[in-house]
């Protein structure tokens, strides 16, 4: 289905706005499903992923606050799924790493939360995937740079 009228910015917006709210969702749900909160999934995912890492490097890359994040941790650490050892480079740091228990767990939830939103795509083929992967980060490096970009001064 091609169109030939142009496509503004508003009218793209409002569909990426939509698209986000379907998928998020979607993604909430599947999260909820494992039964893990978003901060514990999100904390897990990241040590799983990244491997040990400090509150400061997970909080790096993902945006939450340090309180949830730190309650997170608490939480997670009471449960048995994470455990915290002393960072070599800094005495008031700790490094978090997966415990066995906690590494099953977020293996098992990140499987099913995958699948999940691979279902919730599977209207695109893998090079359709990759193209809007790289126009929406295009998209999203531009609009951050514009943001970070200083005002023009007002012409009086």
């Amino acid at each position: 289905m091609k169109r030939k009228t142009p496509i503004d910015a508003p009218h793209l917006w409002l569909v990426l706005v939509r698209c986000h709210h379907a998928l998020s969702h979607i993604a909430g749900s599947s999260i909820k499903d494992t039964g893990l909160g978003l901060t514990d999934f999100v904390a897990l995912e990241a040590l799983l992923h990244k491997g040990p890492l400090t509150i400061t490097e997970i909080q790096s890359k993902v945006p939450l606050a340090l309180g949830s994040m730190t309650a997170a941790v608490d939480r997670l650490e009471k449960k048995g799924l994470i455990l915290r050892t002393p960072s070599p480079e800094d005495r008031r740091a700790k490094v978090l790493k997966l415990s066995p228990k906690g590494r099953a767990t977020v293996k098992a939830a990140f499987a099913r939360h995958a699948a999940d939103l691979e279902t919730a795509m599977a209207v695109l083929d893998q090079r359709e995937k990759r193209q809007l992967h790289d126009l929406l980060k295009r998209v999203g490096l531009f609009a951050a740079a514009a943001r970070a970009a200083p005002a023009a001064p007002e012409r009086t």
